[in-house]
């Protein structure tokens, strides 16, 4: 493959999330799908109408065979994750001829994998980009910005509320289980965890979590069994250089104006954003246009709040459910396979924000603080 020439994406796992990444390659320059990997046929069929020019192959082995691939794009069940990216890096460092993998999250679901994926990728010559979504929507993108300009002085208290919609039905429901995506602290809250490691620049230390499955779910059964999955949660995670940062999980408030509410608090002022959820869920026929995202920046001194709105491209809204920010990540991918920049969210990256869910999860479960360095969590 020329620099800065077309690049060609292989695509493991088509179901919804699969989908909304070959919506958002295909609104690149030099970027092109070709190949579609799945064993199902009906996410094979939606994803090839998206692609209809794609070759569609029914798993990673036909894939690694294929000569038509500089890129691939892991959208699989969370469960398989390490054992695909094991056996990509695997054959793929074999073959002398490693490609770029954006995977996505949450990179494990077990403890145990962390050091298999540390070991494995340590050698691996090629970029591995895990999909932390929320990272480059616009409005967070614009907090991040103005807390690493200095808006809030030093840093000291964050918080992130999301109140969402339960947990949408995915291909034989695997997401309503814990042993399948890690629980929902790690499937969905590993990205709120990455963003919470990036405002405060800090590594987490001790965790403190309460959070029950207390309405969604509950009368569903799956070959006898009954969903495991938390519905809500506060999680209070410590870091390294005394801030500390709160998650109000719920996800049975989909009627919320916005989906995520963040924000940073330091000894000059105090910056948010407001981020409405997926345009294709706001009930336009009654409420009109969906919200537009906000970012408000309130100094100490002088005091007087200033807010700004943050709108995304109509275009990008319909191509999926991150208020735009797939595509800029995208980019950046892109910009990492030809060279022109470095991996921005790396393997360890996505270790450490499954890690801090895990330790989440196990303090709910276990009623107490976890902290990290003591239970073998932090590296």
């Amino acid at each position: 493959m020329a620099v800065h020439g077309l690049v060609r994406y292989g695509i493991l796992g088509c179901g919804m999330m699969g989908q909304e990444h070959i919506r958002n390659i295909q609104l690149l320059d030099n970027a092109e799908v070709t190949v579609l990997a799945d064993p199902n046929i009906q996410m094979r069929t939606l994803a090839h109408q998206l692609v209809p020019t794609a070759r569609i192959v029914d798993g990673i082995d036909a894939l690694l065979n294929s000569d038509d691939i500089d890129a691939l794009v892991i959208a699989t069940p969370n469960y398989q994750h390490v054992e695909q990216l094991l056996t990509l890096i695997e054959c793929l460092s074999s073959a002398g001829q490693p490609l770029p993998i954006l995977i996505e999250k949450p990179i494990c679901t077990r403890l145990e994998e962390v050091s298999l994926l540390l070991d494995a990728a340590n050698n691996y010559d090629a970029p591995i980009w895990v999909a932390m979504e929320y990272r480059y929507m616009p409005p967070v993108s614009q907090l991040l910005s103005l807390i690493r300009q200095g808006e809030i002085g030093r840093g000291h208290l964050f918080s992130i509320r999301e109140h969402r919609f339960p947990f949408l039905e995915k291909v034989n429901d695997w997401n309503r289980f814990n042993r399948k995506t890690g629980g929902t602290l790690v499937e969905k809250c590993c990205h709120f965890f990455d963003l919470m490691r990036l405002m405060t620049e800090a590594n987490a230390v001790r965790v403190y979590a309460s959070g029950s499955q207390a309405v969604n779910h509950l009368d569903e059964t799956y070959d006898g069994e009954t969903p495991d999955i938390l519905d809500n949660a506060f999680v209070t995670v410590e870091f390294d250089n005394g801030a500390r940062a709160n998650l109000e999980l719920c996800m049975f408030a989909e009627g919320a104006t916005y989906q995520e509410e963040i924000s940073a608090i330091g000894d000059q002022g105090k910056v948010e954003c407001l981020v409405p959820g997926p345009d294709r869920f706001w009930p336009k026929e009654t409420l009109g246009n969906a919200p537009v995202a906000k970012v408000i920046s309130s100094p100490r001194f002088p005091k007087g709040p200033r807010s700004v709105e943050v709108p995304v491209d109509p275009t990008l809204l319909e191509a999926g459910d991150h208020n735009g920010s797939t595509f800029y990540q995208h980019q950046k991918f892109q910009c990492a396979i030809w060279g022109e920049q470095t991996v921005e969210v790396s393997l360890v990256d996505g270790l450490k924000a499954v890690v801090i869910g895990l330790a989440a999860q196990a303090s709910i479960k276990e009623k107490r603080v976890i902290a990290l360095k003591e239970n073998g969590l932090l590296f």
